[in-house]
């Protein structure tokens, strides 16, 4: 079995609802994007998948979706936890990864030290 990781990031606010602290108030994250794929075979030049072609959807998601957003604008996200976030990005990810290749897992960092993730 072979695992690919790969990364970007974004720039975002959002508050989260329901909570007291003071997160509950608007600001903004650089979050960081990771994702990472599953295959069991290599194709004749070695590769499990381009990891161009994993990055030009991750990045339509993330430029052309969320990036200088306010998170609690995109319905589809519900409130936006570093957890939804992460759902959020698989959901919209999944459908274009190769049949080759299965999505393993969407990992969210809201901080250099804090993290969550989704996967199925």
């Amino acid at each position: 079995m072979y695992r690919l990781r790969t990364q970007t990031d974004f720039d975002a606010a959002h508050h989260l609802e329901d909570y007291e602290g003071k997160c509950a108030r608007l600001h903004g994250h650089l979050w960081v994007v990771e994702v990472f794929v599953l295959g069991k075979e290599l194709d004749k030049a070695g590769i499990l998948v381009d990891f161009g072609v994993i990055k030009t959807a991750l990045n339509e998601i993330t430029d052309g979706r969320l990036d200088h957003r306010n998170l609690n604008d995109i319905e589809e996200i519900g409130n936006p936890t570093c957890e939804n976030v992460a759902r959020y990005i698989f959901s919209s990810l999944k459908p274009s990864i190769p049949k080759e290749v299965s999505l393993e897992k969407v990992r969210v960092w809201e901080t250099p030290r804090s993290w969550g993730e989704y996967f199925e």
